[in-house]
């Protein structure tokens, strides 16, 4: 069972280290009559650190009070925030600091002013705990700058949204976010407004984790509304957040900003050169390509809601009698060994002791009806409260598993190293740490596994799938669709070969056939531009696990 949500994780509330808050104030803050916004101030920390960039800019003390202007829906945070400004001398009536909802003020009937900068770090509540009148006023912001908000749409994303609308048309949003902002379906729109919406774009991430204490990756959000700006975008990487306070923001573009595809594709490209980025637009185009999505459909695994139930060993399958009600099953990735699995690699990896087997109970019968051996079995798990669990609570029969078939192939959902395409020749099927692919009728199965294996594929995974803070790269099947696959010459490729290089951990000896008969001979590339290609996919992947061995 989860544990209870915190009053601190409903409301989003973390709070941001005095370095970020000093560095977006300091490339936001540039005039001594800015008016600065800050929509979510919690206790103040970015008030404070504000005030005293304009006073060093020359504004008075007084006169400052009136520029800031902050809403907290706290109370005992409003008043936090507006304490750390009382030093200023100024009145009462003329602190900024409203107790109220963003998103209700934004909306509401009195006139708004227009800001030079905002600055802030947006509440992140997941959606499932947005509360219902917010989440109303939240998207009626997104609808008035175009954006077509859902359900699954987290609270970070209108904040930002509404931030920027009540910019003036040269002013400057520096904003804590989500790393998501960079990779995530959901905020595949909020991108593109960001775009077309601002003339420059800057993004700073970190190699450490700047909000440790709660493991969430963030980046920060700077954006210049300036016509007169050359239009581009960049993506900077600090080890830490330390290292801010020997970075001046005024360095922002010295290397050349990149230009910016007014589309919602992912921005992790743009770690990546411009010579990289132009390669990977010019090929995600290609006809002589073909998507995944043509050749195959897929599907997640199994959800089976408690894997401790339900995915089995040998040995525990034997112990509780239950060999007639299992089904082979692949239950990790790492159980895949090549690109062909076959009845022999199931029965290897039962011999290993690995849990092969998937308890597969026909829906519809009545517990009653089930065999003393389920019985026994199903009320030891209910006395562990296994069956409580989210996907098990929701099921009509906790105990019967949805959704069980064996597939064409299974794909790699959590990547470590590099993607797979494996097809299943046993008749297992797999749980959800592993996607399952049903190929189209006709379709070569192993020529496609096979050429599966290049670097432009691979590359394009990095780029069109997601990486966590752990490292992995993570794949949904919208995503894998995507996936390009050069099939010019594959018949030319040997399966068994490639399989057999592939099991011996060799994949630089795949690619280097793969990419010779696929890339080069098949679509012409240049030797330059295959080593470009493998470059793309090593660089971002060493980004991502580098993360995850804890070498940043």
């Amino acid at each position: 069972m989860k544990p209870q949500a915190t009053y601190q994780k409903l409301r989003g509330g973390y709070y941001t280290p005095a370095d970020i808050a000093k560095f977006l104030s300091s490339w936001a803050v540039r005039s001594p009559s800015d008016l600065v916004l800050e929509p979510s101030c919690g206790d103040g920390v970015f008030l404070d650190i504000v005030a005293g960039q304009l006073r060093q800019l020359g504004a008075t003390p007084g006169r400052i009070a009136k520029q800031i202007w902050a809403y907290e829906i706290d109370p005992f945070e409003a008043a936090r925030a507006a304490e750390r400004l009382k030093h200023l001398g100024a009145r009462e009536g003329d602190l900024r600091v409203h107790c109220a909802d963003f998103f209700g003020s934004f909306n509401g009937t009195d006139p708004h002013r227009q800001f030079d900068a905002v600055v802030g770090n947006p509440p992140f509540v997941r959606y499932q705990n947005f509360p219902e009148e917010q989440r109303d006023k939240a998207f009626q912001i997104m609808r008035k700058a175009g954006l077509r908000p859902n359900r699954l749409t987290n609270t970070w994303v209108p904040f930002i949204v509404g931030a920027a609308l009540l910019l003036k048309p040269q002013g400057r949003l520096a904003m804590v976010a989500p790393a998501e902002l960079l990779q995530v379906n959901y905020a595949a729109e909020l991108r593109l407004f960001l775009t077309r919406y601002f003339s420059q774009i800057t993004v700073v991430t970190f190699r450490n984790l700047a909000f440790g204490a709660i493991q969430q990756e963030v980046v920060l959000l700077l954006g210049l509304r300036d016509v007169s700006a050359k239009e581009g975008i960049e993506v900077l990487e600090l080890n830490s957040p330390s290292e801010l306070t020997k970075y001046d923001p005024r360095r922002f573009g010295t290397n050349g900003f990149k230009s910016i595809n007014h589309t919602a594709e992912k921005w992790t490209q743009y770690y990546l050169t411009q010579d990289e980025i132009d390669l990977i637009r010019s090929l995600r185009s290609d006809p002589r390509l073909t998507k995944l999505g043509s050749l195959a459909g897929t599907d997640i695994g199994i959800v089976t809601g408690m894997n401790d139930v339900f995915v089995l060993s040998e040995k525990q399958t034997a112990e509780n009698g239950l060999a007639s009600f299992v089904r082979p099953l692949v239950s990790r990735s790492a159980h895949l060994p090549g690109v062909i699995f076959t009845k022999a690699d199931w029965e290897a990896n039962r011999t290993a002791g690995l849990k092969i087997h998937l308890l597969n109970l026909p829906s519809g019968i009545k517990r009653s009806e089930l065999p003393a051996e389920i019985h026994n079995y199903l009320r030891r798990a209910e006395a562990r409260n296994l069956h409580l669990g989210y996907k098990c609570r929701i099921r009509k029969q906790w105990y019967v598993v949805p959704s069980v078939y064996v597939p064409d192939a299974f794909l790699l959902r959590q990547i470590h190293h590099y993607p797979k395409l494996t097809v299943n020749e046993s008749s297992a099927t797999c749980t959800d740490t592993i996607h399952r692919v049903r190929f189209r009728e006709n379709v070569d199965r192993q020529m496609v596994a096979t050429a599966f294996l290049n670097s432009l594929t691979f590359a394009f995974a990095e780029v069109l799938g997601r990486s966590y803070g752990g490292g992995v790269l993570e794949l949904e099947p919208n995503e894998a669709d995507l996936l390009p696959i050069p099939l010019y010459n594959a018949q030319r490729l040997d399966p068994r070969e490639i399989d057999g290089f592939v099991r011996s951990s060799s994949i630089e000896a795949v690619l280097e056939k793969t990419d010779e008969v696929l890339l080069a001979d098949g679509l012409g590339l240049t030797s330059e531009q295959i080593n470009m290609l493998r470059s793309v996919w090593k660089k971002l992947r060493t980004r991502r696990t580098g993360r995850r061995n804890g070498d940043t």
